[in-house]
């Protein structure tokens, strides 16, 4: 979480959404966690952030704004994320590493987007990932 932090940061992200079981950059007391802080390097700190058990009730305030949904997911209705230009506020939606983005928040989201693989693996790191679609979809929108 912390290398996501210090990408999205650095690719210009506003705020940064955190659901479920991901780790968040405090504890339960409001100490900072010394593993993200440490890769995040103060990103965690000035950077917004904020944690929803699930994602459902942000996704449709969001939505509701006029944000447009993107999932970063191999899926049949998914495209080559360097074909897509953000148009408008945009949410991007990072899956688990292992299970990817479940099926009811793919069929929440307005485009899916993947990244090519050319190896045997068909997979990335979630913060590898994250780093190649935000400088993309940010150059794509100059």
């Amino acid at each position: 979480m912390g290398s996501i932090f210090r990408t999205a940061d650095a690719a210009g992200v506003t705020r940064i959404y955190l659901s479920g079981y991901t780790p968040i950059p405090v504890d339960r007391f409001g100490r900072p966690q010394k593993d993200i802080a440490k890769t995040a390097l103060g990103a965690e700190t000035s950077l917004a952030w904020e944690y929803h058990k699930t994602p459902s009730k942000v996704l449709k305030q969001l939505k509701a704004a006029g944000w447009e949904v993107v999932g970063i997911e191999q899926d049949a209705r998914a495209r080559d994320y360097r074909t897509f230009a953000p148009t408008r506020s945009t949410l991007c939606i990072l899956g688990n590493e292992v299970k990817g983005i479940s099926k009811t928040l793919r069929d929440q989201c307005d485009v899916l987007l993947e990244i090519p693989m050319y190896g045997t693996k068909e997979s990335l790191n979630v913060s590898v990932a994250a780093g190649i679609v935000l400088f993309a979809l940010r150059g794509n929108n100059q």
